[in-house]
């Protein structure tokens, strides 16, 4: 793994980060690459018989600096991040994960109708995510994708926040490159999706009893 100097600039991005010492790629022969963030679901989960709610709004709150940005980090060092060179994310993590959550939802069906925040629709739901780190750990080679999300689900007619966690995963990746830390990172996004939606129908059932679909 070889290291070259980016600009200086970026340390402004991440407060902890000590220097911006970045990482090559691998063998693209010094070409940028564009990686995509995806949930990497293993398989699907059934649809529900019937939704729990009408609506359910998702609305991105802010969380980590790494998730807003569309550079990629690395961690040689605890508490210590710089970005790889010459890849990056092909969207800000902050807005890509409630859009692949919404998609998640609608799949299983918990609500009759998904939608982000700014869409015009009507929902006493609102499910909050936050991004609380995303980031290659290579502190052992070739070093894990650790990814941790934030919920909190509000009752939008009381103003009450009814449910909160954390939910966090961490991928070993197959190789100390951006491409394998992308995968796993997609890999990891899965797997706290596949907790977050039951914990999030549980959360709802109270307002299936009060007549909910």
């Amino acid at each position: 793994m070889r290291r070259r100097h980016v600009p200086l600039a970026c340390a402004a991005v991440l407060s902890s980060a000590a220097g911006c010492v970045s990482v090559d790629v691998g063998h693209e022969g010094g070409a940028q690459l564009q990686l995509a963030l995806r949930d990497a679901a293993e398989r699907a989960s059934p649809p529900r018989a019937a939704p729990l709610v009408d609506a359910l709004v998702l609305q991105a709150q802010p969380g980590n600096a790494m998730a807003d940005t569309l550079s990629i980090a690395y961690a040689q060092r605890a508490d210590e991040y710089a970005f790889y060179q010459l890849a990056t994310w092909m969207e800000r993590p902050v807005r890509l994960v409630p859009r692949l959550l919404q998609q998640r939802l609608q799949a299983r069906g918990v609500a009759t109708a998904v939608g982000l925040a700014g869409d015009p629709m009507r929902a006493d739901w609102m499910l909050a995510i936050g991004i609380e780190t995303i980031h290659h750990d290579i502190r052992t080679a070739p070093g894990f994708a650790r990814l941790a999300l934030t919920a909190d689900l509000f009752d939008r007619r009381s103003r009450v926040r009814v449910a909160h966690r954390q939910f966090e995963a961490s991928v070993q990746t197959l190789r100390q490159d951006s491409t394998s830390a992308a995968q796993a990172m997609s890999v990891a996004l899965a797997r706290t999706f596949d907790e977050l939606v039951p914990w999030l129908e549980v959360a709802l059932v109270p307002s299936a009893k009060h007549g909910a679909p």
